[in-house]
């Protein structure tokens, strides 16, 4: 498993933040918590069309799969056609 990153999640709440529903996650993907917490407001900001009374960005932790640093194979082309 490779090293980890953030990226930001928009969340939908109908109740002021108590029940929140994941409404995007940007693909953006930053190295540290701080990065992602500094680039919240503008998320949000850029990404508040989304028909809830409170939206709230959230910084969530991924990792790296190991098949995402494997080099990519081409794919056999398909005898189809031919």
């Amino acid at each position: 498993m490779g090293a980890g990153y953030f990226v930001i999640a928009i969340l939908g709440c109908a109740d002021g933040g108590s029940a929140c529903t994941p409404v995007a996650t940007l693909p953006t993907r930053y190295e540290s918590s701080a990065q992602c917490a500094s680039a919240s407001v503008s998320a949000l900001e850029a990404n508040s069309n989304f028909d809830f009374p409170t939206l709230l960005a959230r910084c969530r932790q991924g990792a790296t799969k190991a098949s995402d640093n494997a080099p990519r194979r081409n794919s056999p082309k398909s005898a189809i056609g031919r």
